[in-house]
C-alpha cells in the first residue's frame, strides 16, 4: 500500500515525477468553466485524446458508478474509492483510515491474504491501494476478460474484511515501522513537520499514518466500528476505464454492492486556519532539508490554473527558476522543487530544497528573492508559454493509460459531482496571462505569509521573521 510519490536517485527525475503527480492530482478535479476561445498557438495545444464516452450512474442505495470506454486497449482499470480520508478522523484515532486500508488486504470471510494475492497474480493483474487526506482508493488493473474476477475480489476486500485480532496485532508492528521509516526519510519528514505546524490542531495537519500511540491503541472492535460507519454507499464510488461496456460493469457492481445499506452520519468538515511558523529541528544528518510555504487555493478556486502555471515557473520543472538558480547555476542543492496541495477548503504552496548544512541561509535567501521577483515583474511571454506547454504535456501524458484515467474520473466526481473534458482544462491553462501569474503571486506571497521548516544538523541556526519578508 502506498501513500504518495515515487523515489528517485536523480533530482531532475524527482522534479518531473512530483510536478506531474501534483499537476495530475489537481487537474483531475478542476472544471475550466465557459471561456471565450482563441485558436491554439502551438500544435500541442490542439492535440486532444479520443473523446471516449463517459457514463455516470448510481445504484438505488446511492453508490456511484463511473465508466469510460477505451476500445483501443485490452485492459480495464477498476477502483473502489472511499470519500473519507485522514482529515475525517478524530485526533485520538489518527491513522485509522490508513490502518483499515492495510487490514482490508489481510483477508476476508472467504479469502486469506494469500488467496487474494494468488487470485490477482494468476491473471497477471495489478492490485494496489492508498490513503490520502480526503479519500482512499482500492484498485485493480486486469485484461478485459478478467473483469468479473476483478469485481469479485475488489468487492470482497471492501465489503467483507475479517479484522482478525491476530492480524491486527501483527499489522500494528508493520505500520509502526512505516512511521519510523518516515522519521528516517528526511525529505519526507520535513514536509510532515511543515504540514503539522502549518495546519496545527487541524486534521489536515496530522499525518496520514497516525502516531505510534494512536496506532497501538487500535483493536479489532474499533476498526470494525470505523469500517461500518465509513464504508457506506454514499461514501463509495466505483470507477472503471478500459475496453468495457457500461451495462456489464453496472451489472457486476450491482450484484456485489446492491444490497449494501447506508448507516452512520455524514462527516462535517471545518476549514483550517494558518499561523505561519518558523520551525528548526536538529537531527544528525549529512544534509539539511528546507521547506518554505504559504497558503494556496482550494480545489475549486477561480485562479487555480494561474496557480499551477506559477508553480511550474517557480519549481515545477527542470527549467524552472528555482531549479536553475539554486542547483544549476550555484550548485547549492541536490534537489529543489515546488509543489501545490489542494483540498476542498484549503491549499498550500511549498518549496523544498536539500542542501549542505552551511548553505541553508543562502538557499532560504535565494528562494525568498525568487518569490519577491515573480511578484514584482511580469513573466516573459516565452517563459510563460514554456510553462503552459509543460503543464499541457504532463496532463495528456498522464491520461494515456487506463489507471490514470480511472483516477481522473473518480477525483472529478469526488470534488465536483461531474466530469470535465480535457479540452476545457487545456483551454484553462492556455488563457493564463502574465498579469494573472503576477496577481496570483502577489495574493499568495504576501508579506508575513511565509512559513519555514528546517531539518538537519543546524545547531545555532536562526531564521528571524524579517528574513522571510516578501516585500
Amino acid at each position: 500500500m502506498r501513500l504518495g510519490s515515487c523515489p528517485s536517485a536523480d533530482p531532475r527525475v524527482i522534479v518531473l515525477i512530483r510536478s506531474q503527480f501534483l499537476f495530475f492530482q489537481c487537474f483531475a478535479a478542476h472544471p475550466a468553466g465557459p471561456v471565450a476561445l482563441t485558436p491554439p498557438r502551438d500544435p500541442l495545444a490542439s492535440f486532444t485524446l479520443p473523446n471516449s464516452p463517459i457514463v455516470t450512474d448510481s445504484l438505488d442505495n446511492g453508490l456511484r458508478i463511473l465508466t469510460e470506454r477505451m476500445t483501443q486497449v485490452r485492459s480495464i482499470s477498476i477502483g473502489v474509492w472511499l470519500t473519507r480520508g485522514s482529515r475525517h478522523e478524530a485526533a485520538e484515532r489518527g491513522g485509522i483510515a490508513h490502518f483499515v486500508e492495510h487490514m482490508l488486504f489481510k483477508g476476508t470471510a472467504t479469502r486469506s491474504a494469500e488467496d487474494i494475492a494468488q487470485a490477482i497474480d494468476s491473471i497477471g493483474g495489478q492490485l494496489d491501494a492508498f490513503t490520502a487526506k480526503e479519500y482512499a482508493s482500492y484498485y485493480i488493473k486486469v485484461l478485459d476478460e478478467h473483469l468479473p474476477l476483478a469485481v469479485d475480489v475488489l468487492s470482497d476486500i471492501v465489503l467483507n474484511p475479517a479484522f482478525s485480532p491476530e492480524d491486527v496485532e501483527r499489522e500494528k508492528k508493520v505500520v509502526v515501522e512505516e512511521i519510523k521509516m518516515v522519521e528516517d526519510t528526511p525529505d519526507d519528514l520535513v514536509h510532515e513537520l511543515f504540514t503539522q505546524g502549518f495546519w496545527e490542531n487541524h486534521p489536515l495537519g496530522r499525518p496520514i499514518l497516525g502516531t505510534r500511540e494512536t496506532v497501538e491503541s487500535f483493536d479489532a472492535d474499533l476498526l470494525q466500528r470505523y469500517f461500518v460507519d465509513a464504508y457506506t454507499p454514499r461514501n463509495l464510488i466505483v470507477s472503471a476505464v478500459g475496453n468495457l461496456e457500461h451495462a456489464r460493469v453496472r451489472e457486476l457492481v450491482e450484484e456485489k454492492f446492491g444490497s449494501l445499506k447506508s448507516v452512520g452520519e455524514p462527516f462535517g468538515e471545518q476549514a483550517p486556519s494558518v499561523v505561519p511558523k518558523i520551525l528548526i529541528r536538529n537531527k544528525e544528518l549529512e544534509q539539511s532539508h528546507v521547506c518554505l510555504g504559504a497558503s494556496s487555493y482550494p480545489q475549486n478556486h477561480d485562479d487555480r490554473y494561474a496557480s499551477y502555471v506559477l508553480n511550474t515557473l517557480l519549481g515545477g520543472s527542470m527549467s524552472s527558476r528555482l531549479f536553475q538558480n539554486v542547483r544549476e547555476k550555484r550548485g547549492l542543492a541536490y534537489a529543489v522543487f515546488s509543489g501545490l496541495s489542494a483540498y476542498r477548503d484549503a491549499g498550500s504552496f511549498t518549496i523544498y530544497a536539500g542542501c549542505a548544512n552551511e548553505a541553508v541561509g543562502e538557499v532560504i535567501d535565494l528562494v525568498v528573492e525568487e518569490l519577491r521577483t515573480i511578484k514584482q515583474a511580469p513573466v516573459p511571454s516565452a517563459e510563460l508559454q514554456r510553462a503552459k506547454d509543460h503543464l499541457k504535456g504532463s496532463l495528456m501524458l498522464s491520461l494515456e493509460n487506463t489507471a490514470s484515467r480511472m483516477s481522473h474520473l473518480a477525483r472529478q466526481e469526488i470534488y465536483f459531482d461531474r466530469q470535465f473534458g480535457l479540452d476545457e482544462t487545456l483551454q484553462g491553462i492556455e488563457r493564463v496571462t502574465p498579469t494573472d501569474v503576477q496577481r496570483v503571486a502577489a495574493d499568495l506571497f504576501r508579506d508575513g505569509s511565509l512559513a519555514a521548516t528546517v531539518l538537519g544538523k543546524v545547531n545555532g541556526l536562526q531564521v528571524p521573521r524579517e528574513r522571510l519578508n516578501l516585500e
